[in-house]
């Protein structure tokens, strides 16, 4: 049996072995620092120690650290690698072009907002009377329920579709007060999606830029119907029943209610008469997206015409409402979702559907918008009030339309007609100007808008309208 080592002896051996490993930790560490030497050298001859977009990876120089020199290498390879870029917004970018101008000759025609003859945003006389009130009760802010205030939602509907329309008193109408149009249009298409999963939503071509972007973000598919002829710049009317005709029974028809954005261009009641007949013939949804009611002829009414049409003939129906420029609540975000059933039955069920899918989108509404349209509507002055101010707004871009047009007759020695001009309603002008025409107006006359043609006349006042027009006649006749 081989004897045990003494206990002097056990320790000597062991202290031995600590030290060999010491000095192989020594050496394995210089290695170490030699081959961190190498490659931080090779990094900053061929990297420059930048950071390297492609791997993540950046490469720290030396620092001093206690009087000795210590290399770091730290690896940042983000989770976020495989975002890309967005593309800029080609309405909200257009504003963010004109602040950079430094000209005194700029001109915004880019975003759909109504401005003074000043050119300035302006609060309606009406809006801060509401707002007055609403401070005068001291009223809480106090969530409100998902499908949002009551007195709102009964306000809305009664503008839309008028307080002694059967729809509402048969309790036919299922209404959300939501986030006002584009909210609105959000929360109808994540019910089709839901609920029509294999319908397809009819577009016009050309429409308001987000809509597409809703309806792909709700994944509900869309296509294009004819609307908009640059031969006349005028409405493709049979082109567009062409195309609703040949659609899959049962597509939902996204229609603007009034003053269609961005063309301008209606149709005639008509011609909303026969639009009424081909969708009942095809069982197709109407799909109303109204967001100048009021604003676009100066009478709540007569903007309501073509959806008050369809829910007479009986047909089932959405609506889109927004309170953003008829009531200057831009930022208030308030609208709402009507939809129009064939019964009280079928409209509870569709309104607690409609309940369950804005819970986990935004849970509930905001109050403070919703609070001003119900204390204007509510009270008999506001509300004629309003609709003054209202048809002042309206007439105001029909007095710079008229303006435009008579600038554009007396200055184009070509005789081109530019009567479309008047032809066309509300707050958008579709020049006819394609986009290099477009670039043109910006990069040598200071004049923003959108690259499909479409001007804003909201921000446009009488002392511009000779300039614009010398813009568009030499955009549209000295560029190709």
């Amino acid at each position: 049996m081989a004897s045990a080592v003494s206990t002097p002896a056990a320790s000597a051996v062991a202290a031995a072995r600590c030290k060999a490993r010491s000095h192989l930790c020594a050496v394995c560490l210089l290695v170490f620092q030699w081959f961190l030497n190498f490659f931080v050298s090779w990094v900053q001859v061929f990297g420059g120690g930048r950071k390297d977009g492609m791997t993540g990876c950046r490469v720290g120089v030396a620092r001093k650290n206690l009087g000795r020199v210590v290399m770091a290498l730290a690896v940042d390879t983000s989770r976020f690698e495989g975002v890309p870029m967005a593309p800029p917004d080609p309405i909200l970018g257009v504003s963010e072009a004109f602040k950079a101008d430094t000209s005194d000759l700029k001109l915004n025609l880019g975003v759909g907002a109504y401005r003074t003859e000043e050119l300035q945003p302006a609060v309606l006389n009406v809006v801060k009377k509401a707002e007055n009130l609403m401070l005068e009760k001291g009223e809480f802010k106090e969530y409100l329920p998902i499908e949002g205030l009551a007195a709102f939602n009964k306000a809305t509907a009664d503008l839309l579709l008028g307080a002694d329309n059967p729809a509402i008193k048969q309790g036919r109408v299922a209404t959300l007060q939501s986030l006002s149009g584009t909210g609105s249009l959000r929360l109808a298409a994540a019910f089709i999606q839901r609920y029509f999963p294999d319908a397809k939503v009819l577009i016009s071509s050309p429409t308001w830029g987000n809509h597409k972007n809703i309806f792909n973000d709700a994944r509900v598919p869309w296509s294009e119907y004819r609307y908009y002829d640059p031969k006349t710049v005028g409405l493709d009317f049979e082109g567009m029943i062409a195309d609703i005709q040949a659609a899959p029974e049962g597509s939902f028809v996204l229609l603007h209610g009034c003053a269609h954005n961005p063309t301008g261009i209606d149709p005639t009641p008509q011609q909303w008469e026969r639009l009424a007949d081909v969708i009942q013939e095809k069982n197709h949804m109407p799909f109303f997206d109204v967001a100048y009611q009021g604003f676009a002829s100066g009478s709540l009414d007569e903007d309501a015409y073509s959806v008050r049409l369809f829910v007479e003939r009986g047909l089932e129906v959405f609506v889109a409402q927004s309170y953003s420029k008829n009531l200057g609540l831009y930022a208030e975000r308030i609208g709402a979702i009507n939809v129009i059933c064939s019964a009280p039955e079928v409209a509870d069920r569709v309104k607690s559907q409609l309940k369950r899918l804005a819970r986990p989108m935004y849970s509930n509404p905001p109050v403070h918008g919703a609070k001003i349209v119900a204390n204007v509507v509510g009270d008999p002055t506001m509300f004629s009030e309003w609709k003054e101010e209202m048809a002042q707004m309206a007439g105001r871009i029909k007095n710079v339309r008229q303006k435009l047009y008579d600038s554009l007759s007396a200055k184009d020695q070509t005789g081109k007609d530019w009567s479309f001009i008047l032809s066309q309603i509300g707050m958008f002008s579709y020049t006819g100007l394609n986009r290099t025409q477009s670039d043109n107006m910006t990069d040598k006359w200071h004049i923003y808008m959108t690259k499909d043609g479409r001007i804003s006349l909201a921000g446009l006042n009488l002392a511009k309208c000779e300039y614009l027009a010398d813009a568009i006649i030499d955009s549209f006749h000295n560029v190709n």
